[in-house]
């Protein structure tokens, strides 16, 4: 013990320490308070120049959340008191840091392996973040550099701290000591933290929790070991903090779901308003899957139709599956259906289209298309989607709302939609398919007839005669897909069996779909080219 008092007083220079001096005695400091021994530790204050108490404060200040009992509790406030009343006063620096480190150690389950999910999911949440690569990486280091600091204090108290009891009994006890030093610390601080401070406080105690939270167990919120972050958040809260909701929808963002559970807890106790359908649609871009689950369940979350849509326009399969299966009203799967259907998401479509009920498709069909051709981009797959599929389920129902916006002189349907259903799935496309299919076939048969060419054709068997003449036409019509054809291959089609029938196709079965017309052809072309073109 003589030998570290010696030490002391040899780096002591009329209380104007050099860095050099200052590291060491903060070192020194740190051993003593560890070691429990206040009477050297106080004798080290007197020995501080001010920059040096204001470290001391940090050091005394941190070493808190190691602390087991009620006498170690007394010591520790004791020394505390005694350095504010020296002169220290950087309350703001000794907040911060120390809410920071008490969030670690409430994280910190093996030291390890929380320093390796700590630089994953801080890599992780960087590359979510916009903005500039170098200032990304700066800020990355820094938060490196200040977590490894924390770690590095975690296992300093670790080794040195006696065995604890594993009983929660027992860790209980041990919590509210720590947050009853704390809350003495902050009583001696008293109006010198601002409700700046507090803020400030409350988003360091939340950043820890945010990179960690999804490593935690499901139900860690409402553990012994949440109970300091409970406590830890809960006072800069009722010292001013105002970015409560702030830290709950960045932590839902990132999918941090056992704080977006205690943040939730916190605002509910303290009758603060947080933002849940906003959170649920940050959740939902990011498809954080259990934190929306949280967001509804607990939260109480009902906005369903913004973060829906967007999910059906990114192309997002689970989280629009999590939406319809939460329920959905009507109106709000009619307008994902549109959503994907103008973003080309057929996929996004498909899932839909079955859960949008007839009805409301039959109203809504001719806006449904106009809204979709409104924001496709250009892109018409999804229309298209939607017309092969039978959307309105009666053939003659969806031919006729694709003809109807294709001739409408409504300025507000854009001119390329019109143009893409005038050409292809309009009542004028399939007169037009008729006209090319029967040019098609006169200008076979003159060849058939009057061609010069060293091989006949029709000395050719009458199944290659065919696959000659329709087989372009019979590959696009399974091409194509789907339960109905456009009206221009449709009106080829129709035009196509008239021919090798001799007699018109009947209306009826034409409507039914084109699968009866489509087994006429097949029946006039060889096999082998049958099979090979439905691979």
């Amino acid at each position: 013990m003589m030998e570290k008092k010696e030490s002391v007083s040899d780096i002591v220079r009329d209380k104007k320490l050099n860095r050099q001096d200052r590291i060491e005695l903060g070192r020194l400091f740190q051993g003593s308070v560890s070691s429990q021994d206040w009477e050297l530790s106080e004798r080290m204050i007197h020995l501080a120049d001010m920059q040096t108490l204001n470290d001391l404060l940090c050091i005394s200040l941190d070493s808190i959340w190691f602390l087991t009992t009620e006498g170690e509790l007394q010591g520790i406030t004791g020394l505390i008191g005694k350095i504010i009343s020296h002169g220290a006063h950087d309350y703001t620096r000794a907040t911060l840091r120390t809410s920071f480190l008490a969030s670690c150690v409430s994280s910190c389950h093996s030291l390890t392996d929380t320093v390796t999910v700590m630089a994953q999911r801080l890599h992780e949440r960087l590359q979510e973040c916009d903005g500039d690569k170098v200032l990304k990486a700066e800020a990355g280091d820094k938060v490196r550099k200040f977590t490894e600091w924390a770690f590095k204090c975690i296992g300093f108290h670790s080794h040195s701290a006696r065995d604890k009891a594993n009983q929660d009994s027992a860790a209980a006890a041990e919590i509210q000591l720590q947050l009853s030093a704390f809350k003495t610390f902050l009583d001696l601080a008293g109006n010198n933290l601002s409700g700046k401070d507090f803020t400030e406080a409350f988003d360091a105690a939340c950043f820890p929790l945010t990179l960690f939270s999804t490593s935690f167990s499901p139900g860690w919120a409402s553990g012994i070991s949440a109970s300091v972050v409970h406590g830890l958040l809960g006072m800069p809260v009722e010292g001013g903090a105002d970015n409560v909701n702030q830290c709950f929808l960045e932590a839902s963002r990132f999918g941090s779901t056992e704080l977006v559970r205690i943040l939730l807890q916190i605002a509910q106790r303290n009758s603060l308003d947080v933002d849940v359908d906003l959170a649920l649609g940050f959740a939902s871009h990011y498809s954080k899957i259990e934190t929306m689950d949280c967001l509804v369940e607990e939260g109480n979350a009902v906005a369903f139709l913004s973060p829906l849509m967007r999910a059906a326009e990114r192309g997002c399969v689970q989280v629009v599956e999590w939406f319809v299966k939460r329920g959905c009203r009507e109106m709000e799967l009619c307008l994902a259906l549109t959503a994907a259907t103008s973003s080309s998401r057929v996929e996004i479509a498909a899932y839909l289209l079955p859960h949008v009920p007839r009805a409301v498709l039959a109203a809504l069909s001719v806006e449904i298309l106009k809204a979709a051709g409104e924001r496709s981009g250009g892109s018409f797959n999804g229309v298209e989607y939607l017309l092969k599929s039978d959307f309105l389920g009666d053939p003659v129902s969806t031919y006729s709302v694709a003809d109807t916006v294709a001739k409408s002189e409504d300025e507000s349907v854009p001119l390329e939609l019109k143009t893409f259903l005038q050409e292809h799935w309009s009542e004028a496309a399939f007169k037009q398919g008729v006209k090319e299919s029967r040019d098609n076939f006169l200008n076979f048969m003159r060849v058939l007839k009057i061609g010069e060419s060293g091989i006949r054709l029709k000395d050719l068997p009458a199944p290659l005669r065919v696959a000659i003449a329709y087989m372009p036409l019979y590959r696009g019509c399974v091409k194509a897909g789907g339960r109905l054809l456009s009206q221009k291959l449709r009106g080829q089609l129709v035009e196509a069996v008239k021919q090798l029938q001799g007699f018109d196709v009947e209306t009826e079965g034409v409507y039914k779909g084109h699968h009866q017309v489509m087994a006429v052809l097949e029946h006039h072309l060889p096999i082998f080219l049958v099979k090979g073109s439905s691979h």
